[in-house]
C-alpha cells in the first residue's frame, strides 16, 4: 500500500499527552460532572462513574490509540482511511462520515459556549459582573446574553457594548481556533496545549484553594459550611434513600457512561487521529493512561471540589441539587456565588478563564480530524482545508446563535450528535477493534514499545465486556429518550423533529453536512485506489 506520510507530527511525548489531555479536559469536567455527581447522590454516582471509566472509557481509549497508531504506521491520519485499512470492505471508509460529523457538529455549538466563558472572564476582569445580591440579576443577564427568550436576540445585551455581545466573543473564538489549527499540529495545537494546560491547572488550583478556605461565610447558616459542601459532593447516599436504591437507578448509569464519553473524548474520532501522528514505537499505552489520569485529576479533583462545595456554601443544597437548567450552575448560580465571596471578582475571572482554556483545547481537537481528512483524502493544502472547514462550521454556528430561543438549536445538536451519534461511533470503533482488527492484533499494537505491563484480561474486556456494557447502556438510553412518550407531556425526540421546525432545520443541515462528507470520502477512496494502483505498477 502507498505510504501516505503524515504532513505533520508531534515534537515530543509530552506534547501529544498534553494535546490528548486537552482534548478531553473541557467544559464537561467543570460544569457537567459536578452537577451530575450532586444530582445522583455523590458516592453512588462515583461508583457508576468508576465502572464506566474502567469498562467503557479506558478500553475504548486504548482501542483508539492502537488503531490510530496502526493507521499512522501505514500512512493514514484520518478516520476514513484508518477504517478502510482495518476493515477491507467497500463500506468501511463511509463509517468515517460519523467520525467527521461528530466532532465538526459538536464544534458548531461548543465554540459558542466557549465564547460565553471568554465573555464572562473578560467581564470579571473589567468589573462588569456584579448584579447585586439578587440571583435573578444573573439569570436575566445570561438569558439576554444568549437570547433565550427570542430567536436572534443574542446579538448583544442592551447597554453593554462589545462586553455584552455573544457574537463578538464567538468571532474572537473562531479566529483563535482557526488561526491555531492553520498553524498545524506541532506549531498550533501542541504549542497552545503546552502552555494552556499548565495555566489551566494553576488557575484551577488557585480557585480550589479559595473555595476550600471559605469556612462558614454566613454564621446564621452554620450548616452551609465548606465541610458539609464537600460531604454533599461525596456522601454515598442522599437523605431518604439507601445506597442500593441509588445504585438501582438506570438513569444514573446512563448519565455516568455519557459523562465518560465526553470526559475522555472517546467516540469523537479525535484520539484515533491524534494517535496516528505518534512514532511507530512510542509507548502509547503509557501515554493513554497519563492522558486519562490528567483528565480525571481535572474533573474529579478540580471540577468536583470547586463547583458543588462553593454553590452549597452560598446557595444551599436545594440549588445544587436542582440547578436552573443545563448551564445554570456555571453561568447563573456560580456568578451569584462569586459576588458574595471575598475576592470574588478574582476568583470569577480565574474560574471562567480556566473554563475558556479548557474549551479551546477541546475545540481545537474537534477540528483536526476533518482537516487531516481533507488534506489526506482530497489532497488539499492546509489553507484550503481550514477555509473549507471554517465555512461549514461558521454556517452551523450561525444557526446555533440565530435559533437561540430556549437554546433549541444547541440542544438539538447536543442530543443527536453529542449523544446519539457519539454512542454510535463509540460502538462502531469498539467492534472494529475487537472483532475486525481483532483484539489479539490490537493488543499486540498496544504493547509495541510499551514500558508498562498490559494485562491479558484487557483483551477480553475490550472484546466482550465493553461492547455488552455499551449496547446495554445505549439500549436503555434509546428506550428512555427516543421511544418514550416524553417528560411532562412534551413530545419525544423523534416527534420533535416532525413538530418543531427549528429542530427539523437543524437536522436537515446536519444531513447535508453528512452527505457532503460522504461525497468527499467517495473522492478520497478513488484517490487512494489510484495511488495504490500506481504503487503496484512501480513495484512490478
Amino acid at each position: 500500500m502507498q505510504d501516505f506520510r503524515p504532513r505533520d507530527s508531534w515534537t515530543s511525548r509530552i506534547g501529544v499527552i498534553l494535546a490528548v489531555t486537552g482534548s478531553a479536559v473541557g467544559l464537561g469536567n467543570f460544569l457537567r460532572f459536578p452537577g451530575l455527581a450532586a444530582k445522583y447522590g455523590g458516592g453512588a454516582f462515583m461508583v457508576a462513574y468508576l465502572c464506566a471509566f474502567l469498562l467503557l472509557g479506558l478500553p475504548i481509549a486504548f482501542a483508539e490509540w492502537s488503531m490510530g497508531r496502526y493507521g499512522g504506521r501505514h500512512g493514514f491520519n484520518s478516520s476514513p482511511g484508518i477504517y478502510r485499512l482495518v476493515w477491507k470492505s467497500r463500506i468501511a471508509p463511509y463509517f468515517g462520515i460519523l467520525a467527521m460529523i461528530v466532532p465538526v457538529c459538536i464544534y458548531m455549538y461548543y465554540v459558542y459556549i466557549e465564547a460565553w466563558c471568554l465573555a464572562y472572564s473578560a467581564r470579571y476582569l473589567f468589573g462588569r459582573m456584579d448584579f447585586g445580591a439578587d440571583p435573578s440579576g444573573y439569570e436575566r443577564f445570561f438569558a439576554q446574553f444568549v437570547g433565550i427568550h427570542a430567536h436572534g436576540e443574542s446579538l448583544s445585551t442592551p447597554g453593554e457594548g462589545l462586553l455584552g455581545s455573544a457574537v463578538f466573543f464567538l468571532i474572537l473564538c473562531f479566529v483563535l481556533n482557526f488561526t491555531l489549527i492553520y498553524r498545524g499540529l506541532s506549531k498550533g495545537i501542541e504549542w497552545f496545549c503546552r502552555w494552556a494546560m499548565p495555566a489551566l491547572v494553576v488557575c484551577g488550583l488557585l480557585v480550589l484553594i479559595r473555595v476550600l478556605t471559605l469556612g462558614t461565610p454566613d454564621p446564621a447558616k452554620p450548616d452551609q459550611n465548606i465541610l458539609n459542601g464537600l460531604g454533599y459532593m461525596w456522601n454515598p447516599v442522599k437523605p431518604g434513600t439507601t445506597f442500593w436504591q441509588e445504585l438501582a437507578n438506570a438513569e444514573m448509569w446512563m448519565a455516568a457512561a455519557g459523562q465518560i464519553f465526553f470526559s475522555l473524548s472517546v467516540g469523537f474520532g479525535i484520539i484515533i487521529t491524534y494517535a496516528s501522528y505518534v512514532k511507530k514505537d512510542d509507548d502509547i499505552a503509557l501515554s493513554c493512561l497519563t492522558a486519562c489520569a490528567g483528565n480525571e485529576f481535572c474533573e474529579v479533583a478540580l471540577g468536583g471540589l470547586i463547583t458543588v462545595p462553593a454553590a452549597f456554601v452560598f446557595l444551599g443544597p436545594q440549588v445544587v441539587q436542582n440547578p436552573p437548567g443545563t448551564f445554570g450552575l456555571g453561568f447563573m448560580a456560580l456568578p451569584h456565588v462569586f459576588s458574595q465571596m471575598p475576592l470574588g471578582n478574582v476568583v470569577g475571572f480565574l474560574f471562567f478563564f480556566l473554563l475558556f482554556l479548557s474549551a479551546v483545547t477541546s475545540s481545537l481537537s474537534m477540528l483536526q480530524p476533518a482537516v487531516a481528512f481533507l488534506e489526506e483524502g482530497l489532497g488539499l493544502h492546509r489553507k484550503a482545508s481550514v477555509a473549507l472547514l471554517g465555512f461549514i462550521t461558521a454556517l452551523g454556528s450561525t444557526g446555533v446563535v440565530f435559533f437561540s430561543k430556549d437554546l433549541l438549536a444547541l440542544d438539538t445538536l447536543d442530543f443527536w450528535i453529542g449523544t446519539f451519534c457519539l454512542y454510535a461511533l463509540a460502538a462502531f470503533q469498539t467492534i472494529l477493534f475487537g472483532w475486525v482488527l481483532g483484539a489479539k492484533s490490537g493488543m499486540a499494537e498496544l504493547r509495541r514499545g510499551a514500558e508498562i505491563h498490559i494485562p491479558e484480561s484487557l483483551r477480553y474486556v475490550i472484546q466482550y465486556v465493553t461492547p455488552v456494557y455499551l449496547f446495554v447502556v445505549f439500549g436503555f438510553w434509546l428506550r428512555q429518550n427516543i421511544f418514550a412518550a416524553g417528560a411532562e407531556g412534551q413530545p419525544n425526540r423523534l416527534r420533535q423533529l416532525v413538530t418543531d421546525p427549528v429542530a427539523a432545520a437543524v437536522m436537515i443541515f446536519v444531513a447535508a453536512v453528512a452527505v457532503l462528507f460522504g461525497l468527499f470520502i467517495a473522492q478520497a477512496v478513488r484517490n487512494w485506489r489510484r495511488a495504490e494502483a500506481a504503487a503496484e505498477e512501480v513495484a512490478i
